[in-house]
């Protein structure tokens, strides 16, 4: 699913963000003892993602917190729905709320933003997938959410694979050049993207047997030419001004890949929202 400890880490470098000297408020109200009772409730429609996230906030600050899941990641929650309830320590789950509903919500959006895209090319043989366009420091939990959502990850970070773009190129001479300089140190195992913007060069990436080849902001009518062209000598990923209006477009021309900033970099949060039913 993902790398407990990283998440970990990103959860407890949120609550000392949160309460570095502790929740003055909580402390002073609540006594020890209480135990109280809550419920998280989708405020809006959408897919949930994040449960075992927010779970993992809870179980942090107190590991006697009782989490029950109502709905699961990946489902569909309509308005008014129950997605967790919750039980334990008031004082504690007072503390973790904030950063729970913070994480559920972004990822619940990125997930309901997925599901649209995906479901939109569910007839062609094309995936959708995410860019490093991510909020720095959540990048693993908003890919997560991608692929909940039911699209793919794109590379999680520059040491994944070779991606070749127009300012490497531009600084080392061109495609050729580039290619035959970065596989003469890659291992076997790592695969060379290269970007290109014209017909023209994608005969050159081709002709240096590049694995990936990203088709950047081309017209359909240029893409079409890219793919009878290639004829699938290499994966061909469409890039840049994709939007949801044109997917169905793009995906109908044969390319393997559509990649889609906007799956993270512009998503809204899901409303979610958390209330105490019993104390």
């Amino acid at each position: 699913m993902y790398n407990k400890f990283l998440v970990e880490k990103i959860i407890k470098n949120a609550l000392i963000e949160d309460m570095n000297y502790g929740d003055t408020t909580t402390d002073l109200l609540i006594d020890d003892e209480s135990i109280s009772e809550g419920i998280m409730i989708a405020k809006e429609d959408g897919i949930v993602a994040g449960i075992p996230v927010a779970e993992m906030v809870f179980k942090l600050l107190d590991d006697g917190i009782e989490f029950y899941d109502i709905k699961n990641d990946g489902e569909m929650a309509k308005k008014g729905d129950h997605i967790v309830r919750i039980k334990g320590s008031t004082k504690n789950i007072l503390k973790g709320e904030r950063l729970a509903l913070n994480l559920m919500q972004r990822m619940s959006g990125i997930a309901t933003k997925a599901r649209l895209y995906a479901d939109a090319v569910k007839e062609y043989n094309t995936r959708i997938v995410d860019t490093r366009k991510t909020t720095p420091g959540l990048r693993i939990l908003e890919k997560y959410a991608v692929r909940i959502g039911g699209c793919y990850n794109h590379r999680f970070n520059l040491s994944d694979a070779v991606m070749i773009k127009d300012n490497h190129i531009m600084a080392v001479g061109g495609i050729k050049k580039a290619v035959e300089k970065v596989r003469r140190n890659i291992s076997h195992t790592t695969k060379i993207e290269v970007e290109v913007k014209n017909l023209k060069e994608l005969e050159e990436a081709l002709e240096v047997n590049a694995d990936i080849i990203m088709l950047d902001n081309m017209d359909i009518e240029t893409m079409k030419q890219a793919v009878e062209i290639t004829d699938k000598r290499a994966i061909l990923e469409a890039s840049g001004n994709i939007t949801i209006e044109r997917l169905k477009d793009i995906a109908k021309i044969g390319v393997d890949i559509i990649s889609v900033g906007a799956l993270t970099h512009s998503v809204k949060a899901m409303d979610i929202s958390f209330m105490i039913i019993r104390s």
